[in-house]
Parts: structure tokens; sequence; C-alpha cells
């Protein structure tokens, strides 16, 4: 306490004069109204610039819940956009009809695995969320993989960069079909084989999903052609394409869920039981 008393008795004049001045800015502010919106125009640049610091704190904070939010309703609009219509049949779309072939599952990639010739992954849903082996697994660019494992809360995913995936697909443009495999060298490229040579190609034309695949709906994306191969003894193409997802940086994916395919499932396991 001593020590204050001899702090304002040594700074006595400092403090009286800032003290006058502090009350002469505070009266002249007061009496002219050209001083006085000066004044608030600075306070208000000065909370607004705090304000909006403390907001862009909160907005990091925030940023994994908002993730998960796009992440749920990016899932919602595509199960909308895969029911929206059949591309290969003549038939009213499945939403007017008010059947959903098409469930759309969100999930987060927790591990993965690229730098093995047998990639896999591994999402936090698992049979508790509906999940079952043989699913599609997609993100916002294309094709990641597909569910081989399932457990209550888990599932691992055969990656399209492992030498065991093999995925019907197409070119876009043409239609023609083949085999979507990984020779398992680059993890920015998987192989397309068994492309007729008779097929329209070119460098940058673009990759999708066919209509063959019971397990992907068509014409999801996969990559575009960096690379034509012609092999002589063959009258098929090998096509070297570039992937459009980063398979090395995975953060939420959609598993797809049709009910088509085990209706298919269910009708050939029928027609070969009863062809014993």
């Amino acid at each position: 306490m001593q020590q204050i008393f001899n702090f304002i008795f040594k700074n006595s004049h400092k403090l009286l004069f800032l003290l006058l001045l502090g009350i002469s800015l505070s009266l002249t502010i007061q009496s002219h109204s050209f001083h006085k919106s000066k004044v608030i125009s600075s306070a208000n640049f000065l909370t607004g610039g705090v304000y909006e610091r403390m907001n862009a704190i909160n907005e990091y904070f925030n940023l994994k819940a908002r993730n998960e939010a796009l992440a749920i309703e990016n899932a919602r609009l595509k199960s909308l956009l895969f029911n929206a219509k059949d591309t290969t049949k003549t038939i009213l779309p499945d939403t007017i009809r008010g059947v959903k072939k098409i469930n759309v599952i969100v999930s987060k990639v927790i591990r993965n695995s690229f730098n093995m010739p047998e990639n896999y992954l591994t999402i936090n849903s698992g049979k508790a969320n509906g999940v079952e082996s043989d699913m599609g697994v997609i993100n916002d660019l294309g094709i990641i993989g597909i569910v081989e494992n399932t457990s209550e809360h888990y599932a691992t995913v055969q990656s399209i960069l492992n030498r065991n995936s093999k995925i019907n697909a197409k070119i876009k443009k043409s239609n023609h079909f083949g085999t979507l495999q990984w020779d398992g060298r680059s993890t920015g490229f998987v192989q397309l084989i068994d492309v007729p040579r008779l097929a329209a190609i070119r460098k940058g034309d673009t990759i999708v999903t066919g209509a063959d695949s019971q397990i992907f709906p068509e014409n999801i994306g996969i990559g575009t052609i960096d690379k034509i191969y012609t092999d002589d003894e063959t009258n098929y193409f090998t096509l070297d394409v570039k992937l459009f997802n980063d398979m090395t940086n995975l953060g939420h994916v959609y598993i797809i869920k049709s009910k088509e395919k085990e209706e298919i499932q269910k009708l050939e396991s029928e027609s070969q039981q009863s062809s014993k």
C-alpha cells in the first residue's frame, strides 16, 4: 500500500495532467457533435475489429461441426440425385413412383493405406449404420472403393488402389466398357483394361462407372485418360486413368446402399439353385 502512495506522490503532476486532459477531452466530445461522431466511429472500428477476430476464431473451432453438417447434407442431395432418374431404363423416375432404390450413408475415413500392393481404408460407420459388405464408397470427386468387412461401428474398404480391385467402368462419351484395376505403381493412376480397339478414345476423355456395376450407380466419376497403350496381340486398349481423387488425402465419404443390387443378387441366387 505504501508503494502505491509513493507512486502517486512521485507522479502526481503527471497523473493530474492526465486527469485534466481526460476531463477536457470528455467535455469537448460531449459538446461538439463532430468530435463525438469521430470518437464513436473510432470505437466502432476498434470493437468491430475485435469482434471480427473473435468470430474468426469461433468459426475455426466450429469447422468440424460445419463439415459434419455439410457431409450429411451432401449425402441427402446425392441420394436425391441417384434416385432422380435412371438413364438406362425408360420408366418413370423412382422418386415419382415413391420408390427409393438408393440410400446414401455418410461416413469418415479414419485410416488410409496407399503405399502397399493391397490397400484398405477404415471408416467410422458399420452395421449399426446400415453398412454391409460389397457397398460402394465414393466422395464428391469420385469412387473410393468397396466395403469389404464390417463390425458394429466400423468397416474396412478395399481401396481402388488395390491389386485385387476390379470395377466395371466405361468411357463416358462412347460408352465402351472395360475393367478398372490398379497396377500397384502410382497412387494417382489406375488402369482401364479390355477396352475394344474400335473405341474412339483420346487423352483427356472422362472415365466413369459403368451400367454393369451392381455396386456403384452409373456415371460416377473416376478420372481422365492420361495414356493409351495398344496391345498388338489383342484387340484391346489399356488406358492409364488419372484419378479425380487424391487417394492419399481423404475425409468424408458416402456409402452407396442399392436395393437393386439386393434384388438382382437374390434373383441370380434363385436361378442358380433352380438350375442345380
